[in-house]
């Protein structure tokens, strides 16, 4: 076993302190890499404060994982000591379901997530990013391009293919309309990849201040959505819209905005069941959907796409002594656009 040196939860809704955890090393087909940033998702705060129930304690968050490979088993050939490499939402697959063979390996029944349960073996618990090294199945592992900054990278394995993989799904092109609800961790870079995509991208948000930001981003045009005028001004006008908040919304509103056959796309999850008039779909057969992340074989679609246009997340990096701080942040929104933690900070 490789030991490594972590911040955890010891216990739902504690605050993350220093915490030793043991990787094992690596069989023929995994990869142990040094991690040198990784991402914080609001899920992590989910997680830790026991929010999603069924998770193991202590737990070390973690799923937007860079680092460089320090040792690999001896039948991997995708992946070599000193390639940079990323971690996503999941570390293992059954391989041999329909989802496995079709690369989607996200909907996969026998997945397993970077944390939170038990690996593959159902004995070894899964413990996140929030450390110095990981063992992962070399299937796992994606391959950085150098033209990213890493510390940018490591959200695109949570944030950037949720946005991407949904951007991809409803096809979008250079006619397409792009309404995104919300500009922050998912919102900022949906902008910046459907605008690399060639959409017409429309901001929409609360708040007046990010509109200079969203321009810069990549949007064409925003919409202050505190003005309930702005929604009959738009009648009509989108192809497809993602609602990147977690907050409770007016989804007939939202709906409105939207052509005939286009989709809104919930990608925020609310803390509550949302609702919405059915007769707001019929009129113009419109469409309610959501999406989760990508499969690895789209995840690394995404990582070369972003490579090509220069696109990574904006972000703010922090020592891991100030992890709970960056927690606290992270819900008063108060963060353009996502904490990164330099991992040098725990060694």
């Amino acid at each position: 076993m490789i030991q490594a040196s972590a911040y955890a939860a010891l216990s739902a809704g504690a605050d993350l302190t220093p915490f030793q955890v043991s990787r094992r090393a690596p069989g023929p087909h995994d990869v142990l890499i040094d991690i040198e940033y990784c991402g914080i998702c609001h899920t992590d705060i989910h997680m830790a404060h026991g929010d999603i129930p069924g998770r193991l304690f202590p737990l070390v968050p973690g799923h937007e994982i860079v680092g460089r490979v320090r040792q690999v088993g001896t039948a991997v050939h995708k992946h070599a000591v000193g390639d940079r490499v990323g971690v996503g939402c999941i570390i293992d697959s059954c391989y041999s379901c329909g989802e496995c063979l079709s690369g989607q390996e996200q909907f996969c029944d026998r997945r397993v997530g970077t944390y939170g349960r038990y690996e593959k073996d159902g004995t070894t618990p899964a413990y996140g990013g929030y450390s110095t090294s990981i063992t992962v199945a070399e299937d796992f592992v994606l391959s950085i391009p150098s033209s990213l900054a890493p510390a940018g990278a490591a959200p695109l394995l949570c944030a950037g293919i949720t946005t991407f993989s949904a951007l991809r799904h409803w096809e979008v092109r250079s006619n397409s309309r792009v309404g995104v609800v919300g500009i922050g961790g998912l919102g900022h870079l949906a902008i910046k990849l459907a605008a690399a995509m060639g959409a017409d991208v429309t901001a929409l948000s609360t708040s007046e201040t990010k509109r200079d930001d969203a321009l810069r981003l990549g949007a064409t045009d925003f919409i202050t959505t505190r003005n309930p005028e702005a929604f009959a001004r738009h009648a009509g006008r989108f192809d497809l819209v993602l609602n990147t908040v977690s907050a409770s919304l007016d989804l007939d509103a939202y709906l409105g905005l939207l052509a005939r056959d286009a989709t809104l796309v919930m990608l925020g999850v609310p803390d509550t069941p949302v609702s919405f008039n059915v007769m707001n779909l019929l009129q113009r057969r419109k469409k309610v959907s959501s999406s989760p992340i990508g499969g690895i074989r789209e995840t690394q679609e995404m990582l070369d796409f972003c490579g090509r246009h220069g696109i990574g997340a904006d972000v703010e990096v922090i020592s891991i002594n100030d992890v709970n701080k960056a927690f606290d942040r992270v819900l008063r929104s108060d963060v353009r656009y996502r904490f990164v933690i330099d991992v040098d900070s725990l060694r």
